[in-house]
């Protein structure tokens, strides 16, 4: 089913853009807009050491062993730190597409012609809309943002408990950003090869992958838009070349089905 909003109800909760990215990337155009920085780990947070352990691993170019579990380290600590990093990658990426995804150019948040995704969050939008691709990354990191800094779901404290239903939250988090790469390798691919992203691209989504399967976190119908992508990227460790960049990436295609498939939320 179709839903239409009125433009006046869209906007009460279409959120403005934010301060610039933190961290300085090489080739970016996040010129004066973009998302929030990063969210901070105190030096004294028990995070602090798994971001060591995952900086080791992810320095040794090995992306299947730095997902795994750190010997000794807590499941749900690593889950949460991982879920954060990657909404900075994600975050960044997409910052620096800014001038080419567009109201104009991508009017419908989709991953090509056969997947399309409506907008919900369950609180200021309870009903999916049907929105545009700047507006659906726009309220998703809104949305996120806010799950990352509630400290009843992400606490920062040592020794905090997590929530019964933490592994829930995540998994609708890392199933929203997936679709954010799935919105970029189908609409946006030529222009990140324009500001020679490619291969930060293909390391960040590789590492994305290889982390939501190990611990089953983005159910697989999730990932049909990119299936074939995926099927290349981590068929064979040694199929990319020494830059990071895939030999047959342009070549990525959704497979083919007999009907069009539109997500809500």
């Amino acid at each position: 089913e179709k839903f239409v909003v009125p433009t006046d109800q869209l906007q009460l909760y279409y959120l403005p853009s934010f301060p610039p990215y933190s961290r300085s990337y090489s080739g970016n155009r996040l010129g004066s807009k973009t998302f929030k920085p990063r969210k901070h780990i105190p030096d004294d947070d028990r995070q602090h050491e798994i971001l060591q352990d995952a900086v080791a691993t992810l320095d040794s170019g090995d992306l299947r062993l730095a997902v795994r579990l750190p010997e000794g380290e807590d499941l749900h600590e690593w889950i949460a730190f991982n879920t954060v990093e990657f909404f900075n990658q994600i975050n960044m990426l997409y910052g620096t597409l800014l001038e080419f995804c567009t109201e104009e150019s991508c009017p419908v948040m989709s991953a090509g012609p056969k997947y399309e995704y409506h907008w919900a969050d369950g609180q200021l939008v309870k009903k999916p809309v049907k929105c545009s691709a700047p507006h659906y990354v726009n309220c998703l990191m809104v949305w996120i943002q806010r799950q990352l800094e509630n400290e009843a779901i992400f606490p920062s404290k040592i020794g905090a408990p997590f929530p019964r239903d933490f592994i829930s939250v995540v998994k609708v988090i890392l199933k929203r950003l997936f679709r954010v790469y799935a919105h970029v390798y189908h609409a946006h691919f030529a222009d990140v090869r324009e500001l020679q992203e490619e291969a930060h691209l293909n390391t960040s989504f590789k590492h994305f992958i290889f982390f939501v399967l190990e611990f089953d976190l983005v159910q697989k119908r999730e990932l049909v838009p990119l299936q074939q992508l995926i099927d290349i990227l981590t068929a064979n460790e040694q199929s990319t070349t020494s830059d990071g960049r895939s030999p047959v990436s342009d070549r990525h295609q959704p497979p083919q089905e007999n009907k069009s498939s539109v997500e809500f939320a």
